[in-house]
């Protein structure tokens, strides 16, 4: 957990489920320029993501965020909240059913006007990240000048409603969930042939495994240890409950008072959210003459193209943060 969390409390809070939270509290980091000094760029994390971008040991996108980077610290003030139990700063929520992306955007739209921010300059977020960025977009139509959603779409598909099923069997059926989960998700998160360059059939230095397994158990056992199953099952869950049109009717009345530029980057061969569906939504939006943005990372690595295709990335947004 960072030193650097800062709090803030929300009370009786309702979800869209009806459910009152008494107290919550959030909790968040900023780096960058000093709050209200600058243009201010909210980061949303993915599944077992957190708030800690740019730490040199566990920024998992310090690649893109820090000084003379993309979105270069010495010119933006950058914000990231935990999303409530994901247990980074030691909050754990057990009645994870009760939460849907919807709710969690709505606590990140509370949270930033607590400490006084009414607009962004940005709000950009890889799969789950994306998805709650999509939401913040139709919640504060006015607030965002850019909403980025990367690797995700503003509705949970059927494909990825059964992939999270089965994530959910294993988590509450198997002897070691949380390595047994992971692994799976591993597969699914890369694709066949960049499994292929990177293990190419070859075996530990021992022979006794192929390397392909070796990683697929370390990334298990790894997440095992510095991720809580109740974070896991909070994070799965909510994948599922995306959908913006959710008590709105069709995705054109969810969308139409959207002021801000909706900038989508897909990954030409992500399994879970494939760029058809993307490149879709973007005809959409433009034939609704909302102002949008559609890119597309080349890559073999499937989902995870966008933690490794940084170049691509950089190219894309650079008119936008430059």
């Amino acid at each position: 957990m960072s030193a650097l969390l800062k709090n803030y409390r929300i009370e009786n809070f309702v979800t869209s489920q009806g459910k009152e939270i008494k107290e919550l509290m959030l909790t968040y980091e900023v780096f960058g320029c000093e709050l209200f000094a600058a243009p201010i760029v909210l980061v949303n994390h993915a599944l077992t993501g957190n708030s800690d971008l740019i730490s040199e040991k566990k920024g998992w996108w310090k690649t893109i965020i820090g000084e003379d980077k993309l979105i270069d610290t010495k010119r933006y003030t950058v914000i990231a909240f935990n999303i409530p139990g994901n247990t980074y700063d030691g909050t754990f929520v057990e009645d994870y059913q009760n939460y849907t992306t919807r709710d969690i955007a709505q606590l990140f739209i509370d949270g930033l006007k607590g400490i006084g921010i009414t607009e962004l300059y940005a709000a950009i977020g890889g799969s789950l990240g994306g998805a709650l960025a999509w939401e913040m977009a139709v919640l504060e139509p006015e607030m965002i000048k850019y909403v980025i959603p990367i690797a995700t779409y503003w509705q949970t598909s059927d494909w990825i409603l059964g992939y999270h099923y089965t994530q959910m069997q294993i988590l509450e059926t198997c002897d070691q969930p949380m390595k047994i989960a992971r692994m799976m998700a591993m597969l699914f998160y890369r694709t066949p042939q960049s499994l292929q360059l990177k293990f190419n059939r070859t075996k530990t230095e021992d022979g006794s495994m192929f390397n392909v397994a070796s990683w697929l158990k370390h990334h298990g056992e790894k997440l095992n240890d510095r991720f809580e199953i109740t974070a896991y099952r909070l994070m799965t869950h909510l994948t599922t409950t995306h959908d913006i049109c959710r008590g709105r009717g069709s995705f054109e009345a969810a969308v139409k008072p959207i002021k801000s530029t909706i900038v989508q980057i897909a990954v030409d061969t992500d399994w879970l959210y494939a760029r058809e569906e993307t490149f879709k939504t973007s005809q959409r939006l433009t034939a609704l003459k909302i102002s949008n943005q559609y890119h597309e990372i080349k890559s073999i690595h499937g989902h995870d193209a966008f933690l490794i295709e940084f170049e691509q990335l950089i190219s894309f947004l650079k008119p936008i943060f430059n």
